[in-house]
Protein backbone atom coordinates (compact mmCIF):
# COMPACT_ATOMS: atom_id res chain seq x y z
CA UNK A 1 0.00 0.00 0.00
CA UNK A 2 1.59 3.26 -0.61
CA UNK A 3 1.65 5.49 2.05
CA UNK A 4 -0.24 8.21 2.48
CA UNK A 5 0.92 12.20 2.19
CA UNK A 6 -0.01 14.96 4.56
CA UNK A 7 0.65 18.47 4.96
CA UNK A 8 0.21 20.79 7.89
CA UNK A 9 0.54 24.18 8.01
CA UNK A 10 1.76 26.10 11.36
CA UNK A 11 3.84 22.78 12.28
CA UNK A 12 6.47 23.97 13.87
CA UNK A 13 5.20 24.49 17.43
CA UNK A 14 1.76 23.96 19.51
CA UNK A 15 -1.01 22.24 17.59
CA UNK A 16 0.16 22.41 14.65
CA UNK A 17 3.22 20.04 15.84
CA UNK A 18 1.51 17.77 17.68
CA UNK A 19 -0.53 16.93 14.40
CA UNK A 20 2.89 16.45 12.73
CA UNK A 21 3.33 13.51 15.08
CA UNK A 22 0.50 12.26 15.43
CA UNK A 23 -0.04 11.66 12.00
CA UNK A 24 3.21 10.55 11.71
CA UNK A 25 2.19 8.06 13.92
CA UNK A 26 -0.59 6.89 12.47
CA UNK A 27 2.12 5.86 9.34
CA UNK A 28 1.72 8.78 7.25
CA UNK A 29 4.58 10.97 5.77
CA UNK A 30 4.16 14.14 6.81
CA UNK A 31 5.55 17.94 5.48
CA UNK A 32 5.82 20.41 8.06
CA UNK A 33 5.19 23.71 6.94
CA UNK A 34 5.62 26.79 8.58
CA UNK A 35 7.02 30.40 7.92
CA UNK A 36 10.42 29.92 8.94
CA UNK A 37 12.13 26.72 7.31
CA UNK A 38 14.28 26.31 9.85
CA UNK A 39 11.25 26.57 12.92
CA UNK A 40 10.17 23.34 11.30
CA UNK A 41 13.45 21.32 12.40
CA UNK A 42 12.34 20.15 15.62
CA UNK A 43 9.08 18.64 14.64
CA UNK A 44 10.76 17.24 11.54
CA UNK A 45 13.64 15.67 13.57
CA UNK A 46 11.24 14.51 16.30
CA UNK A 47 9.19 12.14 13.54
CA UNK A 48 12.18 11.08 12.04
CA UNK A 49 13.69 9.88 15.57
CA UNK A 50 10.09 7.82 15.78
CA UNK A 51 10.85 6.24 12.61
CA UNK A 52 8.65 8.08 10.38
CA UNK A 53 9.23 9.99 7.48
CA UNK A 54 9.24 13.95 7.36
CA UNK A 55 10.42 16.97 5.11
CA UNK A 56 10.20 21.06 6.87
CA UNK A 57 9.40 23.36 4.16
CA UNK A 58 9.06 27.37 4.73
CA UNK A 59 6.54 29.48 3.01
CA UNK A 60 3.81 32.37 3.96
CA UNK A 61 0.55 30.46 3.64
CA UNK A 62 -0.79 33.77 2.61
CA UNK A 63 1.07 34.55 -0.71
CA UNK A 64 -0.05 32.15 -3.60
CA UNK A 65 3.59 31.60 -5.30
CA UNK A 66 4.78 30.23 -2.07
CA UNK A 67 2.19 27.88 -1.55
CA UNK A 68 1.99 26.91 -4.77
CA UNK A 69 6.48 26.01 -4.48
CA UNK A 70 5.53 24.49 -1.67
CA UNK A 71 3.32 22.00 -2.41
CA UNK A 72 5.15 20.94 -5.26
CA UNK A 73 8.23 20.34 -3.35
CA UNK A 74 5.81 18.60 -1.27
CA UNK A 75 5.17 16.17 -4.20
CA UNK A 76 8.89 15.84 -5.35
CA UNK A 77 10.22 14.87 -1.96
CA UNK A 78 7.14 12.84 -0.36
CA UNK A 79 4.70 12.40 -2.87
CA UNK A 80 1.00 14.45 -3.73
CA UNK A 81 -0.92 15.01 -0.42
CA UNK A 82 -4.02 13.61 0.02
CA UNK A 83 -4.53 14.83 4.07
CA UNK A 84 -4.18 18.26 4.58
CA UNK A 85 -4.33 20.34 7.72
CA UNK A 86 -5.05 24.27 7.79
CA UNK A 87 -3.89 24.87 11.13
CA UNK A 88 -1.23 28.43 10.64
CA UNK A 89 -2.73 30.91 12.21
CA UNK A 90 -1.31 34.23 14.23
CA UNK A 91 -2.86 36.54 16.86
CA UNK A 92 -3.28 40.25 16.63
CA UNK A 93 -6.22 41.14 19.55
CA UNK A 94 -7.00 44.38 20.34
CA UNK A 95 -10.66 45.99 21.20
CA UNK A 96 -12.10 46.93 17.72
CA UNK A 97 -11.61 50.62 18.58
CA UNK A 98 -7.47 50.25 19.11
CA UNK A 99 -7.70 47.88 16.17
CA UNK A 100 -5.60 48.76 13.36
CA UNK A 101 -6.04 48.02 9.55
CA UNK A 102 -2.80 45.94 9.68
CA UNK A 103 -4.29 43.83 12.54
CA UNK A 104 -7.40 43.02 11.02
CA UNK A 105 -5.83 42.36 7.49
CA UNK A 106 -3.03 40.27 8.55
CA UNK A 107 -5.31 37.95 10.78
CA UNK A 108 -7.77 37.28 7.91
CA UNK A 109 -5.06 37.06 5.48
CA UNK A 110 -3.52 33.90 7.32
CA UNK A 111 -6.47 32.06 7.94
CA UNK A 112 -8.81 32.49 5.36
CA UNK A 113 -6.29 33.64 2.46
CA UNK A 114 -3.70 30.98 4.00
CA UNK A 115 -6.08 27.85 3.96
CA UNK A 116 -7.49 29.02 0.67
CA UNK A 117 -4.83 29.63 -1.22
CA UNK A 118 -2.81 25.98 0.20
CA UNK A 119 -6.54 24.09 -0.21
CA UNK A 120 -7.00 24.95 -3.74
CA UNK A 121 -3.53 23.84 -4.51
CA UNK A 122 -3.57 20.51 -2.96
CA UNK A 123 -7.12 19.64 -3.87
CA UNK A 124 -7.10 18.71 -7.09
CA UNK A 125 -3.93 15.81 -5.76
CA UNK A 126 -7.04 14.78 -3.61
CA UNK A 127 -9.70 14.74 -6.43
CA UNK A 128 -7.28 12.41 -8.70
CA UNK A 129 -6.47 10.20 -5.89
CA UNK A 130 -10.87 10.35 -5.46
CA UNK A 131 -9.78 10.24 -1.40
CA UNK A 132 -8.70 12.91 0.71
CA UNK A 133 -9.18 14.81 3.83
CA UNK A 134 -8.72 18.50 5.01
CA UNK A 135 -9.02 19.60 8.28
CA UNK A 136 -9.30 23.13 8.97
CA UNK A 137 -8.48 24.91 12.64
CA UNK A 138 -11.15 26.93 13.90
CA UNK A 139 -11.88 28.01 17.36
CA UNK A 140 -14.51 28.40 19.92
CA UNK A 141 -13.91 32.10 19.52
CA UNK A 142 -15.69 32.03 16.32
CA UNK A 143 -18.91 32.71 18.70
CA UNK A 144 -17.14 35.32 19.77
CA UNK A 145 -15.05 36.60 22.00
CA UNK A 146 -13.81 40.45 23.59
CA UNK A 147 -10.86 41.82 22.07
CA UNK A 148 -10.73 39.08 19.22
CA UNK A 149 -12.92 40.73 16.32
CA UNK A 150 -10.47 39.78 13.19
CA UNK A 151 -9.81 36.56 14.97
CA UNK A 152 -13.59 35.74 15.44
CA UNK A 153 -14.03 36.22 12.05
CA UNK A 154 -11.30 34.57 10.69
CA UNK A 155 -12.73 31.25 12.72
CA UNK A 156 -16.41 31.63 11.82
CA UNK A 157 -15.16 32.22 8.42
CA UNK A 158 -13.38 29.00 8.28
CA UNK A 159 -16.75 27.26 9.05
CA UNK A 160 -18.14 28.38 6.44
CA UNK A 161 -15.24 27.90 3.92
CA UNK A 162 -15.37 23.86 5.66
CA UNK A 163 -19.18 23.59 4.83
CA UNK A 164 -18.54 24.32 1.52
CA UNK A 165 -15.30 22.28 0.64
CA UNK A 166 -17.31 19.24 2.20
CA UNK A 167 -20.15 20.09 -0.32
CA UNK A 168 -18.20 20.50 -3.54
CA UNK A 169 -15.38 17.72 -3.27
CA UNK A 170 -17.58 14.58 -1.78
CA UNK A 171 -18.36 13.43 -4.58
CA UNK A 172 -14.46 12.66 -5.19
CA UNK A 173 -14.09 10.99 -2.14
CA UNK A 174 -12.89 13.90 -0.29
CA UNK A 175 -13.91 15.09 3.53
CA UNK A 176 -13.86 18.49 4.89
CA UNK A 177 -14.29 19.12 8.46
CA UNK A 178 -12.87 22.21 11.53
CA UNK A 179 -12.16 21.59 15.05
CA UNK A 180 -12.56 23.90 16.72
CA UNK A 181 -10.13 24.22 19.70
CA UNK A 182 -11.16 25.80 23.51
CA UNK A 183 -8.08 26.55 25.96
CA UNK A 184 -5.15 25.13 24.66
CA UNK A 185 -1.66 25.45 26.39
CA UNK A 186 -0.01 27.10 23.66
CA UNK A 187 2.84 29.72 23.14
CA UNK A 188 0.43 31.99 21.90
CA UNK A 189 -1.98 31.55 24.84
CA UNK A 190 1.01 32.43 26.49
CA UNK A 191 1.82 35.44 24.25
CA UNK A 192 -2.22 36.40 25.27
CA UNK A 193 -1.78 35.92 28.72
CA UNK A 194 1.41 38.38 28.68
CA UNK A 195 -0.87 40.57 26.32
CA UNK A 196 -3.43 40.64 29.05
CA UNK A 197 -1.21 41.76 31.88
CA UNK A 198 -2.40 38.42 33.46
CA UNK A 199 0.04 35.41 35.37
CA UNK A 200 -0.43 32.53 32.67
CA UNK A 201 -0.47 30.01 35.57
CA UNK A 202 -3.31 32.27 36.96
CA UNK A 203 -5.21 31.99 33.47
CA UNK A 204 -4.73 28.30 32.91
CA UNK A 205 -6.47 27.86 36.67
CA UNK A 206 -9.10 29.70 35.88
CA UNK A 207 -9.71 28.42 32.46
CA UNK A 208 -9.66 24.91 33.87
CA UNK A 209 -12.52 26.03 36.07
CA UNK A 210 -14.63 26.82 33.39
CA UNK A 211 -14.51 23.28 31.30
CA UNK A 212 -16.33 20.48 32.38
CA UNK A 213 -13.40 18.22 32.55
CA UNK A 214 -11.80 21.04 35.47
CA UNK A 215 -8.32 21.33 33.19
CA UNK A 216 -7.44 23.08 30.28
CA UNK A 217 -6.08 21.21 26.64
CA UNK A 218 -3.28 20.48 25.33
CA UNK A 219 -2.42 20.04 21.89
CA UNK A 220 -2.06 16.71 21.76
CA UNK A 221 -6.17 16.66 22.88
CA UNK A 222 -6.52 18.25 19.23
CA UNK A 223 -4.20 16.27 17.51
CA UNK A 224 -5.95 12.94 18.54
CA UNK A 225 -9.23 14.59 16.91
CA UNK A 226 -7.51 15.35 13.81
CA UNK A 227 -6.14 12.05 13.46
CA UNK A 228 -9.34 10.50 13.60
CA UNK A 229 -11.14 13.11 11.41
CA UNK A 230 -7.87 12.65 8.70
CA UNK A 231 -8.68 8.39 8.93
CA UNK A 232 -10.07 5.99 6.49
CA UNK A 233 -12.84 5.40 9.18
CA UNK A 234 -14.06 9.06 8.98
CA UNK A 235 -15.30 8.89 5.83
CA UNK A 236 -18.99 9.70 6.16
CA UNK A 237 -17.75 12.66 8.59
CA UNK A 238 -18.00 15.85 6.37
CA UNK A 239 -18.77 19.18 7.04
CA UNK A 240 -18.49 19.16 10.89
CA UNK A 241 -17.37 21.39 13.38
CA UNK A 242 -15.91 19.76 16.38
CA UNK A 243 -15.12 21.23 19.56
CA UNK A 244 -12.20 20.63 21.34
CA UNK A 245 -13.48 22.47 24.50
CA UNK A 246 -13.49 20.02 27.45
CA UNK A 247 -17.52 20.28 27.62
CA UNK A 248 -20.49 21.73 26.01
CA UNK A 249 -20.30 25.46 27.46
CA UNK A 250 -18.50 27.19 24.63
CA UNK A 251 -17.93 30.94 25.59
CA UNK A 252 -15.27 32.97 25.71
CA UNK A 253 -11.68 31.54 26.15
CA UNK A 254 -10.78 34.10 28.61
Amino acid sequence: MVQRVALVTGAARGIGAATAQRLAADGLAVAVLDLDEAATKSTVEAIIAAGGRAVGIGADVADREQVENAVARVVAELGPPTVLVNNAGVLRDNLIFKMTDDDWDTVLSVHLRGAFLVTRAVQGHMVEAKWGRIVNLSSTSALGNRGQVNYAAAKAGMQGFTKTLAIELGRYGVTANAVAPGFIETAMTAATAARMGIDFETLKKGGAEQTAVKRIGQPEDVAHTISFLASEGAGFVSGQVIYVSGGPQLGVLF
